[in-house]
């Protein structure tokens, strides 16, 4: 046992560097994915069939293709083009555009879960379309597809263990490297683990607090919409 401890003090400072890159991943991805969803989930809206048809097949391809080839794909395909792309740079960019393909689904499921009162109220006050969305559309919007962006965040999480395919020193990364070096794959997959566990468990308590908040903008906790039409929402990403 001692021989363990002394080979994880030995490894803390890789670890670091193995957390710092995941951490890395992970929100850069979240964030693109999150802007990417957005975009993608309001633009698949569109009464237009001109229009929504480019975002119903970005959607449709970055779900229906393979992580991992995406990201073969940004890190040795795009250099034969002429466009090279640090390690860090085609994970991100990856993982923004898989989960925020998923994601894209959440934001038009939730949108179109608000009550059809909530759209007609535009009409009786007058409102722009684009003041509408923001302002009366979209809290309530927000609100439901929080849980289900939640669940896309840590799938993200757990999506950056393959970046070690581009030579990236993750968590993922190192874990491997600490197993190697003790050979005790429980000790050394269980480390990784815990450290996976964790971030994953700041990211349930972030989409908690703001859940939370969210309702309380809208008037209490009490919630605004059925359970069945949230499972409805979060099947409308495709995932679990």
């Amino acid at each position: 046992m001692n021989d363990l401890i002394d080979a994880l003090v030995a490894a803390l400072p890789d670890l670091r560097s193995g957390l710092l890159i995941t951490l890395q991943l992970t929100i850069g991805g979240a964030v693109g994915a999150f802007l990417i969803a957005v975009g993608l989930g309001l633009w698949v809206r569109s009464r237009s069939i001109l229009v929504r048809t480019p975002a119903r097949f970005l959607i449709e391809f970055f779900r229906g293709t393979s992580l991992m080839v995406q990201l073969f794909w940004f890190f040795y395909v795009m250099p034969l083009f002429g466009l090279e792309l640090s390690g860090l740079t085609c994970g991100v960019l990856a993982l923004a555009l898989n989960y925020g393909a998923y994601g894209a689904e959440v934001v038009r499921g939730s949108i179109e879960a608000v009550p059809k009162g909530q759209w007609e109220a535009r009409i009786a006050l007058s409102m722009s379309p684009a003041h509408h969305l923001t302002k009366v559309i979209w809290p309530q919007a927000w609100a439901i597809m929080i849980p289900s962006l939640a669940n896309l965040a840590i799938m993200l999480l757990k999506g950056t263990a393959v970046a070690y395919i581009i030579l990236m020193h993750d968590i993922t990364f190192e874990t491997e490297k600490l197993r190697q070096a003790t050979g005790n794959t429980f000790f050394a997959y269980g480390v990784g683990m815990a450290m996976y566990l964790v971030i994953a468990l700041v990211i349930v308590g972030l989409a908690r607090l703001a859940e939370r908040h969210a309702k309380a903008k809208l008037g209490g906790a009490t919630p605004l919409f059925s359970a069945a039409r949230r499972r409805r929402v979060a099947a409308g990403s495709g995932v679990g």
